[in-house]
């Protein structure tokens, strides 16, 4: 048996398992408690609370999950369209560090709708190439799981807009661009290291386990692509992600 396949078992199986009470059980109450009036408003933001923080614990061990598999080389290839993963991702990124705005989102069923309203908070989406119009063939869950923590991260650290671009004939590119205070080049090296976390967070509220960009290259890197980084101190920062075909 493979060193990790254990450790993979007690993720998916003794950690997911509680997590998903918990969401479901806060996500109950708080339903009930909109018809019944039942808690206080402390306790509603308590409950509220519990959820977003299960809900990113869940996140997190999906994320690692998905390293694990893909460093085994296991890739679930479908045809997916690129503009069902932009609003999935943007969804569970804006959920970690914006709920308020996540809630709008989620109650937008028009996706021109949803542009707007994301137009309207300074997030700007582009699509354009090939994959405007023809599906992308990969895991996608692993595209959204990138996309996810390339968006999140640049919700933390944007003054007032992100711009997310997507193209691409052949290989699927995605560029994820923010106005905040940059990275310094010396510190450039290190941003892609597990648990490393940069300063100037504009989003107090969004913590991190300096997980995500680790996770990003690590993903990436498995599925025979690349991801760079242009920044600079003052200057924003813009993570440019190249992922071929399966």
């Amino acid at each position: 048996m493979n060193e990790k396949e254990p450790l993979i078992d007690l993720l998916i199986h003794d950690l997911t398992g509680p997590l998903s009470i918990v969401s479901t059980s806060v996500h109950s109450l708080l339903k009930k408690e909109e018809t019944c009036k039942t808690v206080t408003d402390e306790q509603r933001a308590t409950l509220e609370r519990i959820l977003r923080n299960a809900n990113k614990a869940r996140s997190l061990l999906q994320e690692m999950i998905e390293i694990y598999r893909s460093e085994e080389g296991l890739f679930r290839k479908a045809h997916f369209s690129i503009d069902d993963v932009i609003q999935s991702a943007l969804l569970d990124a804006v959920e970690i560090t914006d709920p308020a705005l996540a809630e709008k989102l989620a109650c937008s069923a028009d996706y021109k709708i949803f542009r707007h309203i994301l137009d309207e908070h300074g997030i700007h989406v582009e699509v354009t190439g090939a994959y405007s119009t023809s599906p992308f063939a990969h895991d996608q869950k692993k595209i959204e799981q990138i996309l996810r923590n390339l968006l999140t991260n640049a919700l933390k650290y944007r003054k007032t807009y992100i711009n997310l671009s997507v193209s691409g004939d052949m290989d699927l590119v995605i560029a994820v661009e923010d106005d905040g205070s940059g990275i310094p080049k010396e510190k450039q090296d290190y941003v892609f290291r597990r648990f490393f976390q940069q300063k100037n967070r504009i989003k107090s509220g969004a913590e991190g386990l300096g997980f995500g960009l680790s996770c990003v290259k690590a993903l990436v890197e498995t599925m025979h692509g690349d991801i760079t980084l242009k920044s600079g101190e003052g200057k924003g920062t813009c993570f440019t992600v190249r992922i071929p075909p399966l």
